[in-house]
């Protein structure tokens, strides 16, 4: 946020802060959220840069499309679990998916 605006809400009575702050997470709920997150991104670009369709990503790990759909969103309804066995379905090695959360 820029400062000007930042300025401008507070002098407003807002107050300003992070969504961590916002919903009053713990330092580890913020990591899984984050983490959870990445394991969205990562498989979502592995699967475009696979040139595959949600439905292709889907038929490979024996899901459906809008299962596929809702890890790459990290919607909470996905464990993490079913993200990191996909990856793995893809041919992904455990250095790899570790390189891909740390970049």
């Amino acid at each position: 946020m820029k400062p000007e605006k930042k300025k401008k809400l507070e002098a407003k009575g807002w107050k300003v802060g992070s969504t961590a702050e916002f919903l009053k997470l713990s330092a580890e709920e913020a990591a899984y959220i984050e983490l959870k997150l990445a394991l969205g991104r990562a498989l979502q670009e592995l699967r475009k840069s696979k040139k595959l369709t949600q439905v292709d990503f889907a038929k490979k790990i024996k899901s459906s499309q809008s299962r596929v759909a809702k890890m790459e969103a990290a919607d909470t309804s996905v464990s993490v679990d079913l993200m990191f066995r996909s990856l793995f379905a893809l041919g992904v090695s455990k250095k790899k998916v570790v390189s891909m959360l740390t970049d």
